[in-house]
This record gives structure tokens, sequence and C-alpha cells, in this order.
């Protein structure tokens, strides 16, 4: 058992030397950010879609910190109930297109040929809809919201993920110790899930880290443009959007608490995914 803590604490600390100072950090706003994501709704003072138009973009007073919007509803109240759309949504895109794009690269690795040809032509056509235009027609076809902008981003994801993946699921591949096992009469399934995959998992993990970033900007771009989470519901692409109005009138401060919040969490996260990548690039020699 101590073994364990001792060797779990080892690779503790040598990730902290290997990210450094900046990646800490990183981690740190990553933590806060996810906790908020949980929790905001439970923590915002008040109702953060209750309206007072009597209060339309008065400043800091009293226990409002940041003050009122537009429509007279507490600013730092809708930051934090808007954390969970604002990164559930991201995760969302993370996971469908990481998943996706896993499955793709090892299928095209490991059966080569025709397979990895097919796979391989599918993903250039893929690389040719950026996500922002798959997003409008998915509105378009199945209405604005989350669920079909995520997709829309999953699916112009998906290509880029599973391009590196392809590169190193190949490298993979060729490594004895597969030969050695289909020898033995291990499945390919086997293989893949107990060997191939956990040897590329940090890379895995990287470009997942690195994917949530763009896809966080992405997101918010898309709410901005009345194509993602709609009004009232709270969430940081939407606070900018509402209340852009407010930079010409001389009340920036909810559109920009909004875009700060945002900023924020994507250089915190390519920041950690920059060094997973370089940490696993490493790792592979």
């Amino acid at each position: 058992m101590l073994g364990g803590e001792t060797s779990a604490s080892r690779r503790g600390l040598t990730w902290l030397r290997a990210t450094g100072p900046a990646g800490i950090a990183s981690a740190v706003v990553i933590a806060a950010a996810t906790f908020t994501a949980v929790f905001g709704p439970l923590l915002a003072p008040y109702d953060p879609d209750l309206p007072n138009l009597s209060l339309s973009w008065a400043g800091p007073v009293g226990g409002h910190l940041l003050g009122y919007d537009f429509e007279g509803r507490d600013v730092l109240s809708r930051l934090l109930a808007g954390a969970q759309s604002s990164m559930l949504g991201p995760l969302a895109v993370v996971i469908l297109s990481v998943t996706a794009g896993t499955l793709l690269a090892i299928t095209a690795a490991w059966r080569r040929g025709v397979s990895d040809t097919v796979i391989s032509s599918g993903l250039n056509i893929l690389f040719a809809f950026p996500g922002i235009l798959l997003a409008v027609l998915a509105a378009a076809v199945f209405g604005a919201g989350l669920p079909a902008a995520a997709i829309a981003l999953s699916i112009a994801y998906l290509p880029y993920v599973a391009r590196v993946l392809r590169g190193a699921a190949l490298e993979e591949r060729g490594q004895p110790y597969v030969a050695a096992l289909e020898v033995q009469g291990a499945s390919a399934t086997a293989i893949c899930l107990r060997h191939v995959v956990p040897n590329i998992g940090p890379l895995i993990v990287a470009q997942a880290t690195i994917l949530f970033g763009y896809a966080m900007v992405d997101l918010a771009a898309i709410s901005f443009l009345g194509l993602g989470v709609q009004p009232p519901t709270a969430n940081w692409g939407v606070m900018i959007s509402e209340n852009k109005y407010g930079l010409l009138l001389g009340h920036p401060l909810p559109a920009v608490a909004a875009g700060i919040c945002i900023v924020t969490v994507v250089i915190a996260v390519n920041l950690l995914g920059e060094r997973l990548f370089e940490q696993a690039r490493a790792a592979r020699g």
C-alpha cells in the first residue's frame, strides 16, 4: 500500500516538475472552473433569470458585486449559473470527437489497406467543413440549441483527432509486442483495448485538453450568433451577445465579465494541453 502511495506521489511530483508553474496555475484555474460548473447554480446568490428592468445596466452596488445586466439580472449569479452550460458543451464535444476519432484512428492503423484509405479519404472530406458552418447547418435542420451545435462541432473536430492519433496508432501497431500477442492468439480487440489505447493514452488526453479550449470558443461564438444556448438560459456566450450594446452605452461590465471567464478558461486549458502534448511526444521519443 505504501509502495503504491509512494509511486503515485512520485508520478505527481514528476508531473508538477514537467508542467512547471504555468501548468500548475492552469490546472488550478481548470479545477476552479469545473467546481463552478458543478456547483455554480447552487452558489448563485440571486435568481439568474429573474429580470428587474428598473435596475437595467446598474453598476456594482450592495451585494451585487458585478452589477446588473440589460434586463436588471444579477451578473455574478448569471456567471455562476452560466458556467454549467459553458463547460458542459465543450465537454460533450470533446467526448464525442475524441471517442469517434480514436476509434477511427485505431481501426485505420490496425486494418490498414482499403480500410485505412477509405477512412483517410473521409477525414480529408471533413477537413473542408468549418465547425461554425456545420453548426449553422445543424441549427437550420434541427433547430438552434446546444445539442445540435455540440454534435456539429464534434463532427468538425473529428478529423483533427483521428489524423494525429492514426500516426501514433500506426507506430504502436508495428511494435514487436503486438506481433507477439498476435502469435499468442490474442484478438485484435483485446490488443487494442488493453495495450494500444493505454499506450497512446497520454496523446489522447493531450488532444482532448487542447480541443476543449477550441470547443469553448466556438460554442461561445455560436451562442453569440443565437444558434447555441438560447436565452434566457445563463451562458457566457449568451451573456456577451445579450449585453453587447452595453459596450457602446458605457456599461461594459456584463459582457466583459463573461468574456474574461471564457478567455481565462481557454488560456488555462490550452497551456495545460500544450504541456501534456509535449510530455506525450517526449515519452514517445
